[in-house]
């Protein structure tokens, strides 16, 4: 390990300014140490602030509090050592494979000769090679982002910064460019000597990192640190490669202690409807109730076993198993999904018993619905504005946080039949519920 640091954040803290004058808390309290030689992931859900950090390293945004240090020295800025290869391909479909390379070595006013040089090895090293001339439209969207990772490598970065770069590819395509980016790593041939990958996908970030943070949200900070051990080139179906998969999805369903740092803590005293929720549909809630409850799980399913079997990532099957916790169809600990006794009955019912089932439900777990069908009732007119709770709701949390509880809200509360949303004229009401 290197006495000084390729990278060394220590404490940072980030924050927006909202409308009213708050702020909206996206890190608080982050420290990461990057060395030569090693691959760190960033892993969490969507919303964890694993972005904004990136950003923060890029020098593209400058934190509220703490300290971000390249090679020793603050961050005030973009660094001339550090670059990044994006989720979205990010290039230029007007320029050639070539001439996207160079444009970053262009900016850099190199010699022509020189330009020329490193273009060519980076598209050649990244396998390109022949399609110098080739304009974006002409490839494929692995080899698209090829070349967005040619124009990183081009400047000879001593970091490099990776923001979710195979999440736009199919499978086949995404695991081909892993594999072949860690075969550069591995042999040494890549101009690079630390990686910073942000991830929500867990098997990735055990195939590929040395060490993996394991984000949790709102706000975003680490929960636990992960060190891999397991040599390159790692086998998945290698029963440690699989115990490791196994515990990162412990660590990330576990249950928050109340009080504790990072506890989900209820934001709206008194009244229970400050929780912030994800808009996960009927159909999901409803498939995944019937996956767990068919062999060969019969109720009880391993989560890294059943995000396989769905082929989903931990961003879409964590709201979708949270949510159903959250209702009582399910409980979620220690990696696995095991559905209650209604959630059983709920996956072998009928379409009007599953309305029933999913009505009790909702209006007895989730505070907000019960709280909007109560004022509904309550009023002669049983109408009530959107503004009506969005206003109540944004006074403890951001505005789009709020939007998209609602959402959640209008879409279960639709399939349960508890009240009707007329998104026209943003009102609630009774009209159509029996």
């Amino acid at each position: 390990m290197s006495v000084t640091a390729l990278l060394a954040v220590s404490g940072v803290r980030k924050a927006f300014q909202k409308p009213d004058g708050g702020e909206h808390l996206v890190l608080d309290g982050v420290d990461l140490r990057l060395d030569e030689g090693q691959i760190v992931g960033l892993l969490g859900r969507s919303g964890s602030g694993k972005s904004t950090l990136l950003r923060l390293i890029a020098g593209l945004s400058q934190p509220s509090a703490g300290r971000l240090a390249y090679l020793g020295k603050p961050i005030e800025g973009p660094p001339a050592g550090v670059a990044m290869v994006f989720q979205s391909f990010a290039i230029f479909p007007w320029l050639t494979v070539y001439q996207n390379v160079a444009l970053g070595l262009e900016a850099q006013r190199l010699p022509h000769a020189e330009i020329r040089k490193r273009s060519l090895a980076a598209i050649d090293m990244i396998g390109l090679d022949g399609f110098e001339s080739a304009y974006p439209r002409e490839l494929s969207g692995g080899m698209r982002q090829r070349i967005g990772f040619a124009r990183a490598l081009v400047v000879h970065p001593n970091i490099l910064l990776m923001d979710e770069p195979f999440s736009a590819l199919d499978v086949l395509t995404a695991e081909t460019l892993r594999t072949d980016f860690l075969d550069l790593w591995c042999e040494g041939r890549m101009p690079i000597k630390g990686v910073i990958l942000v991830t929500h996908n867990i098997e990735e970030a055990v195939l590929m990192c040395d060490r993996i943070l394991v984000f949790g949200s709102n706000p975003g900070r680490i929960l636990n640190e992960i060190e891999v051990k397991l040599p390159q080139p790692r086998d998945r179906l290698d029963p440690s490669f699989r115990e490791l998969v196994e515990r990162i999805y412990v660590e990330m369903t576990a249950r928050p202690v109340a009080g504790a740092a990072g506890g989900r803590a209820e934001r709206f005293p008194g009244t229970g409807i400050g929780t912030v929720l994800t808009h996960v549909s009927s159909n999901l809630l409803s498939g995944l109730l019937e996956r767990v409850a068919a062999p060969p799980f019969n109720g009880v399913a391993d989560l890294p076993k059943i995000a396989s079997d769905l082929q989903m990532e931990i961003d879409e099957l964590f709201p979708v198993a949270e949510t159903l916790q959250m209702m009582r169809f399910a409980e979620v600990e220690g990696g696995d999904i095991r559905l209650m006794d209604i959630g059983l009955a709920f996956a072998h019912a009928t379409l009007d018993e599953r309305k029933r089932m999913f009505l009790r439900q909702l209006l007895n777990y989730i505070p907000l619905a019960a709280h909007i069908r109560r004022v509904l009732d309550e009023r002669a007119s049983h109408k009530a504005p959107k503004s009506r709770f969005s206003d109540e709701l944004e006074d403890f949390m951001s505005e789009e946080a709020a939007a998209q509880t609602l959402r959640a809200i209008v879409s279960w509360g639709r399939y349960a039949e508890a009240f009707a949303y007329d998104n026209e004229n943003a009102v609630f009401s009774l009209e159509n519920p029996s």
